[in-house]
């Protein structure tokens, strides 16, 4: 209950600020984007808007990394940046990838079909989740669904 006033408490910080108020309207503007996720964007990457897609990505955390030595050929992992706010675009990816986002949805199927595990596809979400919200807060216009601005 707590935890809820302070986030209320937050929207209310965030929504009376002008410059924060458009850029929390133009993050929520993005399918599978909460109010929760918002502020999380905003709190935690201040710098939204202003960085390219792969430092946004390497800020989060989301970026891949290719881990080798000499002959030894490693994975490609996630790791470093901000991992609170990682957590906050998994938790928006996931059910956005299922339900909301049309990008992220065929973002998530075609790994799926190449045999690639569930987590990397939502890893996969995530970073694409967070390249949409960056580009929207760069460009300054709410999401637009590109299906509906073609009709």
């Amino acid at each position: 209950m707590r935890r809820l006033l302070e986030i209320k408490r937050l929207i209310d910080v965030v929504r009376a600020r002008d410059d924060l108020s458009k850029r929390f309207l133009l993050v929520l503007s993005v399918p599978s984007v909460g109010e929760r996720t918002a502020l999380a964007l905003l709190i935690r990457m201040p710098e939204l808007g202003q960085v390219t897609r792969e430092q946004a990505a390497s800020l989060a955390g989301l970026a891949p990394f290719v881990h080798q030595s000499g002959k030894w050929q490693g994975q490609t992992r996630i790791g470093g940046g901000r991992s609170r706010l990682r957590r906050s675009l998994f938790a928006a990816a996931f059910p956005g990838a299922h339900h909301w986002n049309k990008p992220l949805m065929s973002m998530h199927n075609r790994p799926r079909a190449r045999g690639a595990s569930h987590t990397s596809a939502i890893v996969a979400c995530a970073r694409k989740l967070l390249i949409q919200v960056n580009a929207v807060v760069a460009r300054g216009t709410p999401w637009e669904d590109r299906a509906n601005s073609l009709a």
